[in-house]
């Protein structure tokens, strides 16, 4: 069978799972077996790093560097990424050309003691890696303890089941994809507590001087999907987001109108600063969104000051 395009994508079982659900989407649309678009597994530097927090080693980017790589060498014709992976800015001569229907994009609460994080005693602890989860879970429950909680999704859930922590939250898109949403205890409110910015959202990157590949997912864009990221992106890079500063932002399109929420906390769950609206959609609605989440973002940004500039050394 004729190879059309190769995919490249993290080796993780979730990374596979979800590139393998957009693999046979993609060729539906195309009409072609997915044969024809074999997937190339790349080892990135994130998946080698399971005993500390990301933002000890580099933070965004950990993800992405090894197949940004192998897409502009010529191995890979896409890359697919989750994209709250994806870096603001990306490397020249890439380019984010496709973002397919976004999955859920609320974070689980995942526990065997407790049904939700109210509902977990004083002094509890609530194991993480994430910064953004971390500062909302202090900010909720300051009286609550939080543990470094890395790995994979089925490597946190042994751990949780080890007793390492008495609860975590994972991302519901992530679960789903890999089959376990039962695992989920509750759902987290998004509106209470926003996600990370494009969460259950996936990234299709290419070259951006392939023009046969950017025509083929062409088709496989979707519309509101695009203008929710992009707003969500706006208001990471307004505020310099990186895994070194606890963000999170969710934007909806629905019935012709953007409603965005987002927040930036600081590491202790101490202060809080957020910001909502709501805005009518017009023929321009990706620069209304990015103008949006970047005007926003850059509120906040003036509001806190030095308190959300975090150490980047």
């Amino acid at each position: 069978m004729a190879v059309l395009f190769r995919i490249g994508a993290r080796g993780s079982k979730l990374s596979l799972a979800q590139t393998e659900q957009t693999r046979a989407r993609w060729a539906a649309l195309l009409g072609v077996e997915t044969g024809a678009l074999p997937i190339v597994p790349i080892v990135t530097t994130g998946d080698t790093i399971q005993d500390r927090r990301l933002i000890e080693s580099g933070g965004k980017g950990l993800f992405t560097k090894e197949l940004d790589e192998a897409l502009l060498d010529g191995r890979i014709d896409i890359g697919v990424h989750s994209l709250k992976d994806l870096p603001t800015r990306l490397p020249d001569g890439i380019v984010l050309a496709c973002v397919p229907e976004r999955e859920d994009p609320r974070d689980a609460f995942v526990s065997l003691k407790a049904k939700s994080l109210a509902d977990l005693p004083a002094g509890a602890n609530v194991g993480t890696a994430s910064l953004r989860r971390q500062a909302q879970v202090l900010y909720a429950r300051p009286d609550l303890g939080v543990v470094t909680l890395r790995g994979n999704v089925d490597t946190r859930l042994r751990k949780l089941e080890a007793g390492e922590a008495d609860a975590t939250f994972l991302a519901l898109a992530g679960l789903k994809r890999l089959g376990l949403e039962d695992r989920a205890a509750s759902l987290v409110d998004p509106t209470e507590t926003p996600p990370a910015a494009c969460q259950g959202a996936l990234a299709i990157t290419a070259r951006a001087d392939d023009t046969r590949t950017l025509e083929a997912l062409r088709k496989f864009e979707a519309a509101d999907a695009r203008i929710e990221i992009e707003a969500e992106r706006a208001f990471l890079e307004a505020l310099d987001g990186s895994c070194r500063t606890p963000i999170g932002a969710l934007a909806r399109v629905s019935g012709g109108a953007l409603h965005f929420i987002g927040e930036t906390l600081t590491p202790d769950g101490v202060t809080r600063w957020r910001r909502t609206e709501t805005l009518t959609l017009s023929a321009d609605a990706i620069a209304q969104a990015r103008a949006l989440g970047a005007r926003l973002g850059g509120q906040i940004r003036d509001e806190a000051g030095d308190a959300i500039v975090m150490d980047h050394e």
